[in-house]
């Protein structure tokens, strides 16, 4: 305080009483530095993911993630015995995808929007986790390029049907996704959890249980991850009175899962049996040594890079034999855990009766953060195994891994990226979307069921309000004829690209026959044609 003469009044300095309660942006400014870079890292590979998906754009696709649409749409009024429902029952009990998808069907409307965000949920969870569980095992730098890995591989770009799909993952509302997200997530708890203790320990390992069984929620093959829960503790040196930690969660979850079940279904174990009853004569061919060469198959045979998968699971298997880490052994465990099953149940055990499809590339999303886990972890600790004299001489960690890194990144982005040929995003259906809008007087649209049930998103607008009222009347693309009763209206048309078989055993609409065009999309991947005068005679 400073000193006065007398006569002379005090000037108090301002001060700061420590009670005052800290302005907002102050607090606000000390949150986010409290924030772990951990964190930010997480929203930024999820901003990302979001991003993706916006860019490539896939419209809301049919079948399978149609009918859980519907589902949701209808839950818990969801007729399982009925159609579409009956022939897809395992894809509506799922209720860790249908629940999310009716709340935010309830708070965005019925529209293109909701789907998206359901969609986009799931790919934040899938790749936020992978860059989190490899991150807990192997740092930041390891987390951030297994993103990336996957961002960019040509199994989450190339999804839409409309140009060239592999398989359907970023931007489709299917359970892969966001079953192999969840797992990862609750994986990723796990392993902080094996370094901490006391209460944090307990807090992480609840979140585990939880996320590991809404995993189930949303894919139940996932379940066989599970099995081995006390050998992924002991791996990571937690007590093993501690699997009654993480197990009590994952009984809580599966309680209220047989509530609902019961309540809304009449059978506690409705998900379970329709899951098992999921499967049959499959469409394609199937060999026991086919089966057995499933994971192979799925990441070559529908593309090239995918093979970069095999080698991960290689360098795995070579960098736990030379440096004996539990890290890596960890994650051996986690994928052949999963790879036994799903190999077994493909057809080895009977080809006339396949469970899962493990040829197909989607089935293996779960495993496919452990892989990349396991390939850069490899890298880091065989490097970190040369004598530093030698590392010094060479410049192993200062020049040669940088160039190396650079060089083997750079060609995989530039490869990936190639690997997509044009993107036809959504321009087609906005078009049609807008075109609908302005030809009220268009009453009746027939087209192939797939186009039908995507139609159904663009006779509304982004939030679900319609804006189309038309009549849409659907037949089955596998018919060896378009039936008459299609031919009273203007058909909806495109050229199946991608692994759709087409329309009616390659039926087109010609000119030559007295069919008009009325409309065709920019990028003319939809077209609607007028049929012939008489046509449905």
């Amino acid at each position: 305080m400073a000193q006065t003469t007398a006569g002379e009044p005090s000037v108090k300095e301002p001060t700061t009483r420590r009670d005052e309660p800290p302005r907002p942006l102050a607090r606000a400014l000390r949150r986010v530095r409290r924030t772990r870079r951990a964190v930010w890292l997480a929203l930024l590979v999820a901003a990302c993911a979001v991003l993706a998906q916006w860019v490539i754009m896939t419209p809301p696709l049919y079948f399978d993630p149609y009918y859980v649409w519907l589902g949701a749409r209808d839950w818990p009024d969801v007729p399982l015995t009925q159609w579409p429902f009956d022939e897809v029952p395992h894809q509506v009990t799922r209720i860790g995808l249908v629940l999310p998808a009716r709340l935010v069907q309830d708070v965005l409307g019925p529209g293109q929007a909701a789907y998206f965000v359901i969609a986009a949920l799931g790919g934040c969870a899938f790749f936020a986790g992978t860059y989190l569980v490899v991150r807990s095992l192997f740092g930041d730098l390891a987390g951030l390029a297994s993103a990336l890995v996957l961002l960019i591989n040509p199994f989450f770009t190339m999804t839409n049907p409309f140009g060239h799909d592999i398989t359907w993952s970023t931007g489709v509302m299917l359970p892969d996704m966001p079953g192999a997200g969840l797992f990862t997530l609750g994986m990723a708890a796990l392993i902080v959890a094996g370094r901490r203790t006391g209460r944090a320990q307990t807090r992480y390992l609840v979140a585990a249980g939880l996320l590991m069984a809404s995993a189930f929620l949303v894919r139940e093959f996932l379940a066989f991850l599970f099995l081995p829960i006390p050998v992924y503790l002991w791996l990571l040196r937690i007590p093993w009175r501690r699997n009654i930690t993480i197990g009590v969660p994952m009984v809580a979850v599966l309680a209220v899962n047989l509530v609902h079940n019961a309540v809304v279904w009449g059978d506690p174990l409705a998900g379970l049996l329709s899951a098992a009853e999921h499967g049959g004569q499959s469409r394609d061919y199937v060999t026991r040594e086919l089966a057995l060469r499933s994971f192979l198959r799925a990441m070559h045979d529908w593309q090239p890079l995918g093979t970069v998968f095999v080698g991960l699971l290689v360098l795995t298997a070579v960098g736990c034999a030379v440096t004996r880490d539990r890290r890596l052994a960890l994650v051996l465990v986690w994928f052949f855990t999963l790879a036994l099953p799903l190999t077994v149940l493909s057809g080895v055990l009977d080809p006339n009766s396949i469970s899962l499809r493990a040829w197909l590339p989607r089935y293996w999303f779960a495993v496919l953060p452990a892989l990349l886990a396991g390939g850069f972890g490899s890298l880091i600790l065989m490097a970190r195994m040369l004598p530093d004299g030698l590392a010094r001489r060479l410049r192993v960690r200062t020049v040669i891994a940088p160039v190396l890194a650079v060089a083997l990144g750079g060609t995989y982005a530039v490869s990936a990226v190639r690997a997509v040929p044009d993107l036809p995003r959504d321009t087609a259906w906005n078009e049609l979307r807008g075109y609908l809008g302005d030809h009220g007087d268009i009453r009746l649209i027939c087209a192939d069921r797939r186009l039908a049930q995507t139609l159904t998103f663009y006779t509304r607008d982004m939030w679900g309000d319609p804006i189309w009222n038309g009549e849409i009347r659907d037949f089955p693309h596998y018919m060896p004829q378009i039936p008459r009763n299609a031919l009273e209206g203007p058909m909806l048309f495109t050229r199946w690209r991608g692994q759709e078989s087409p329309i009616a055993a390659g039926w087109r609409p010609a000119p030559a026959q007295g069919w008009t065009l009325m409309w065709h999309s920019s990028d003319n991947v939809l077209q609607l044609w007028n049929p012939p005068p008489g046509a449905a005679d």
